[in-house]
């Protein structure tokens, strides 16, 4: 007889011993964390709102909006626009862009981090079901979460370059070193990801 697939819905679940059970049931702790960051990912949606009724309060002419608009990205020390004008809106968009991307990093780890360290969510065949979730493990979650990150500090680094001659010269060099750093490290983690993965490959071949 053939052997059962291991995730198979009618394979009956194994009995574990009590200390075994209790520390494999310790994985649920991690739940309240998720929860948080459902309520972050919250707070998120609600700024992105904000941000984009200044931006369209501006745009049609509201003087408090366009203030709120000149404080959100203002560069200390630089002179504020009197209106607004196609680098303000810029700088805005890339601000909407940035929570967005933000709002990616925090839905890989929410659902990524759940399916990896607390329990399948059983997606398999629903029409929704992202398509990075169905090969995830924590390795190319770390991989993807890093991805995410060199995103996020390339629009920081662009807003900084649109604006650069509001800076001195040492603080978008230190930006830009600061944004190598983050790519060198996320070709670090891919390749050391793909070292272990055709590693593996190879060891599964010979047994």
């Amino acid at each position: 007889m053939a052997d059962r697939d291991p995730g198979s819905p009618n394979q009956q679940p194994i009995k574990l011993a009590p200390l075994p059970a209790f520390i494999f049931m310790s994985r649920w702790l991690q739940l309240p964390l998720y929860l948080g960051l459902i309520l972050a990912q919250c707070v998120y949606v609600f700024h992105f709102w904000v941000e984009l009724k200044d931006l369209i309060g501006a745009a049609l002419g509201s003087e408090s909006a366009l203030q709120h608009i000149f404080q959100a990205v203002a560069v200390p020390g630089a002179k504020m626009p009197d209106k607004l004008n196609e680098t303000t809106i810029m700088l805005v968009v890339l601000g909407l862009i940035d929570v967005v991307m933000i709002s990616n990093l925090l839905i890989m780890v929410i659902v990524g981090g759940y399916e990896t360290f607390v329990s399948r969510m059983r997606l398999e065949g629903h029409p929704d079901q992202p398509e990075w979730l169905s090969h995830v493990n924590a390795s190319v979650l770390k991989t993807k979460l890093a991805m995410a990150i060199v995103g996020i500090s390339s629009i920081h680094l662009l807003k900084t370059f649109i604006n650069a001659g509001s800076y001195e010269p040492p603080v978008i060099i230190a930006q830009t070193g600061i944004h190598i750093v983050f790519l060198l490290s996320t070709i670090a983690i891919a390749y050391t990801d793909h070292l272990m993965t055709k590693t593996q490959a190879i060891t599964i071949k010979h047994h």
